[in-house]
């Protein structure tokens, strides 16, 4: 029998599924990224031609002055710098909270732990819209309405980072820290410098997620902040282009897509941390 015969009959089949695999994934996310190309296109669109009939992709010119003129029409520069001091401020302190409370919860043993965790992760189910009226009360009570601290501090207490890096921690061999106690570390130690390190992975995934979070939120910002044009985020100021003598369609595709380039710039910069982490995380444990 001429097996030499068999091989480019067995490859063929082979590179052919290959080629369609490819072809399915590219036009997935071809599908995927129609509405994040038609939004670019439609910022550079006049805005008598946004939703001209029938839809062209592109416009009759291209208004790159739409997005400069974005910064001319409202106070856009205060929108932005706000939100990325909430993010990162957020972001920050959400990682250190989380982080910490996933330690005690998975590398320490204490009387009630698992009650306590029970407990925490129960607030999960609990609809943010439901906390509202009394986050709301609760930050006037502190004097807190339209601040910063009212835009951060409700939310810097994540149950659900807890919960990931808790299942992350749990997937790290115990033999460590036995080994790091051997030579005299305590709790603090272990932490700082044999889980956090990792860890970056799983810190990396909360990170992208936090980040998000509170650069998309627009009820919470919406309620607690009474000054907008020096206390507003993002989300806000992209609804300030709708006013009662209309909306300026194109410069509000133009404000949004301007709005995607941090969220977008950090998910290419966390990119390969990402893959690692979403595939690690929750995978192992005791």
């Amino acid at each position: 029998m001429n097996t030499d015969a068999l091989g480019p009959r067995t490859g063929r089949p082979h590179r052919v599924r290959l080629v369609l695999a490819h072809l399915t994934i590219y036009l997935a996310a071809l599908l995927f990224a129609s509405p994040l190309i038609y939004a670019v296109f439609s910022a550079m669109k006049p805005n008598n031609e946004i939703f001209a009939s029938p839809p062209r992709l592109v416009g009759s010119q291209l208004k790159w002055t739409n997005f400069l003129e974005v910064f001319t029409y409202g106070p856009f520069v205060t929108y932005i710098s706000n939100s990325l001091f909430v993010s990162v401020t957020g972001t920050l302190l959400v990682l250190f909270v989380s982080s910490t409370a996933a330690f005690a919860f998975a590398r320490l043993r204490w009387r009630g732990r698992d009650v306590v965790f029970i407990l925490f992760l129960a607030t999960l189910m609990v609809p943010a819209e439901v906390v509202v009226i009394p986050l709301y009360t609760l930050m006037g009570w502190f004097g807190w309405v339209n601040s910063y601290q009212a835009l951060i501090i409700p939310f810097a207490f994540s149950a659900f980072g807890t919960f990931l890096l808790r299942q992350f921690y749990r997937g790290i061999p115990y033999e460590l820290d036995e080994a790091a106690r051997v030579d005299g570390a305590g709790a603090i130690r272990i932490y700082w410098g044999i889980i956090l390190p990792l860890s970056r992975s799983a810190l990396a995934v909360l990170a992208v997620f936090t980040f998000l979070g509170f650069w998309n939120s627009y009820l919470w910002p919406l309620i607690v902040t009474v000054d907008y044009s020096t206390m507003g985020t993002l989300p806000i100021g992209l609804a300030s282009f709708s006013t009662q003598q209309g909306t300026r369609w194109d410069l509000q595709m133009a404000a949004a897509v301007i709005s995607m380039l941090p969220t977008t710039i950090l998910v290419i910069a966390l990119q390969k941390h990402l893959v690692r982490g979403i595939a690690m995380a929750g995978l192992g444990g005791r």
